[in-house]
């Protein structure tokens, strides 16, 4: 039985193998507005999203790897009510950060696990992070610095590197806002027997 990680995502790949797992990595192959646009139109809760787009990932390439372990994990940005998605160039993100400057938002990770295409276990942990005032002149140096990594973020931000110098506050799990909510992952694959306990 393999341990795999549906999703592409160098961080949730790396957090999982530092942790001391060893996995194999295989995306999945979701269309995650396709799956979430009815879910929006009936006004699903930003968490709920992501945990069915975390769950359909997971499913997806489970369905195709009998008997392994599949992590499925997305995550959600909530700012005023609505929805935020990455950003599509370096315009949209330096947009995104100057509507974020001195207000907060929310991320919602999800998580699940699947096994021969169905869940067996699912979990959310939401962060909630504050920016401090910015100016456009400090977001367009940012930007500038940071460079194109940033439209990989669903925040066009990077806590791990320069994008923390962008937060007055951080309330919640540091491995919540990188996407992957580890701690309670790790207590879960502990309980299946998965690794030692």
């Amino acid at each position: 039985m393999a341990l795999v990680l549906a999703s592409g995502s160098r961080i949730r790949a790396d957090l999982l193998k530092n942790a001391g797992l060893e996995i194999e990595v295989d995306p999945a192959d979701v269309d995650e507005r396709v799956v979430e646009a009815p879910l929006l139109e009936a006004g699903f809760p930003p968490e709920d999203l992501a945990s069915v787009l975390a769950e359909a990932k997971a499913n997806d390439v489970s369905d195709r790897r009998a008997g392994d372990l599949v992590i499925g994990a997305d995550q959600i940005l909530a700012f005023e009510g609505e929805r935020r998605t990455k950003p599509e160039d370096m315009e949209a993100a330096r947009r995104q950060l100057l509507a974020f400057s001195g207000k907060t938002h929310e991320l919602h990770s999800a998580v699940v696990i699947s096994k021969d295409g169905e869940a067996i276990w699912r979990h959310v942990s939401t962060a909630r992070l504050t920016m401090r005032e910015l100016s456009p002149a400090f977001i367009g140096h940012y930007l500038a610095a940071a460079g194109e990594d940033v439209l990989s973020s669903v925040g066009a931000y990077q806590l791990e590197s320069l994008g923390v110098q962008l937060f007055e506050k951080i309330d919640g799990d540091y491995f919540t806002i990188l996407g992957l909510p580890l701690l309670p992952l790790l207590a879960e694959l502990r309980s299946l027997k998965v690794i030692e306990t």
